[in-house]
């Protein structure tokens, strides 16, 4: 939509075509439906890719400041926590609505339920033979998203197409996503969240996140983990080993933990090895802990010997787990991968194989972490592109 009124405010003919009986399905869903559209940290460090440098002529072009004007403009009031930018109304609908009716004021042409059967390229620019009929245009953009969320028409149903026209994709992987796990005693601590510092190691990557993470009855969920498991889906599509190490203490060194443990274990009040560690740990995660590292829930605590707690400080900074897989596309919030960038001119996002071909969004081998950067990255990247193909 973003490059569509990007073109028309040119003074380009524009229609979109989209296989949805309505367009822009997939905002509705970002931001826990509010919609997070951008945010106030920028820079390379928070996109990926195989060169997630690619970004930077497009945000120079189109970045937050103009971001932030352009919805502003469109009716789009910003409210701003923590960094964050949500619409004051608090709706992803609002910011829908304000793309449909810039799009209604240019006379933008929408052509829903309409199917995509061929794309040719032809001496005057490109013949798209749809369910709908036929089209003529100089110029074609591909903005159709990746595979994640399928239900809102991201599907990857258009990949066949892009490919027959010359160009090549990146591994395609969910990301985004909740990690799956080996270990068996995630079903009895299913529900917990906690601060958890992550280590993910790959064969060739070693990447840390913090913060809250959702223990699910078979891995680990929440946006700690969901910042990590691009690199692990990536990966396992590689068929290499990938697990992770969850730091429960991460404020704490060591050293620190153990004294801590140690001070709790030997005071004199009779108490069991589960009760002294009530208010370091939620109590569904105490018996796991115990059982793991071979002490006895009921055992009174001072029975239990200072090297016993050592290894238990050690574990409790280092507990692994063998990550098995990732969920599919249908639960992750965006996709790794896509059309290589080394095919793409990094200032126009034209096709260097395919003269007045260009791609924006998620279709690209860009994507960005939580916190409104691949909205971040569809809203430029739409720009960029509707701009310079208006302009061709």
């Amino acid at each position: 939509m973003t490059a569509a009124i990007s073109a028309a405010r040119q003074g380009a003919r524009v229609t979109i075509i989209d296989h949805m009986d309505r367009i822009g399905k997939k905002i509705l869903s970002t931001g826990n439906g509010k919609c997070n559209y951008t945010n106030q940290k920028q820079g390379v460090r928070y996109y990926r890719g195989e060169n997630p440098a690619f970004v930077l002529p497009v945000f120079s072009q189109f970045g937050l400041k103009e971001t932030l004007s352009f919805f502003r403009e469109l009716g789009i009031y910003p409210k701003e926590r923590d960094g964050y930018f949500y619409p004051a109304s608090g709706q992803a609908a609002s910011v829908l609505e304000v793309l449909r009716m810039e799009l209604k004021r240019l006379s933008v042409e929408i052509r829903t339920k309409c199917h995509l059967t061929s794309v040719q390229k032809t001496k005057k620019g490109f013949l798209l033979s749809t369910t709908s009929g036929n089209l003529n245009a100089d110029s074609c953009i591909f903005a159709c998203g990746g595979k994640s969320f399928p239900k809102s028409g991201s599907d990857g149903s258009a990949f066949p197409y892009i490919e027959q026209l010359g160009h090549t994709f990146i591994d395609v992987v969910p990301a985004l996503v909740q990690m799956k796990a080996k270990q068996s005693f995630f079903k009895s601590i299913a529900g917990i969240r906690a601060d958890i510092l992550i280590t993910l190691y790959t064969k060739n990557d070693c990447i840390k996140e913090r913060g809250e993470v959702q223990l699910t009855n078979d891995g680990i969920s929440g946006i700690p983990s969901f910042q990590v498991s691009r690199f692990a889906a990536k990966a396992l599509r590689r068929k290499e080993r990938v697990f992770a190490v969850l730091d429960f203490m991460p404020d704490l060194s060591k050293e620190e933990l153990q004294q801590e443990l140690i001070r709790r274990f030997f005071r004199d009040d009779g108490k069991t090895c589960e009760e002294v560690l009530i208010g370091l740990f939620s109590k569904k995660l105490i018996p796991v802990f115990l059982k793991e590292n071979q002490i006895s829930l009921h055992k009174i605590a001072k029975q239990v010997d200072v090297m016993k707690l050592e290894k238990f400080a050690s574990y409790l900074k280092n507990v692994k787990i063998d990550i098995l897989n990732t969920k599919g596309f249908e639960s992750s919030q965006v996709t790794a991968g896509g059309v290589s960038t080394a095919e793409l001119q990094a200032d126009t996002l034209e096709s260097k194989i395919v003269p007045g071909l260009f791609f924006a969004g998620e279709v690209i081998d860009i994507d960005g972490m939580c916190g409104g950067y691949n909205l971040q990255w569809a809203w430029s990247s739409g720009y960029v592109a509707g701009m310079n193909a208006a302009r061709r």
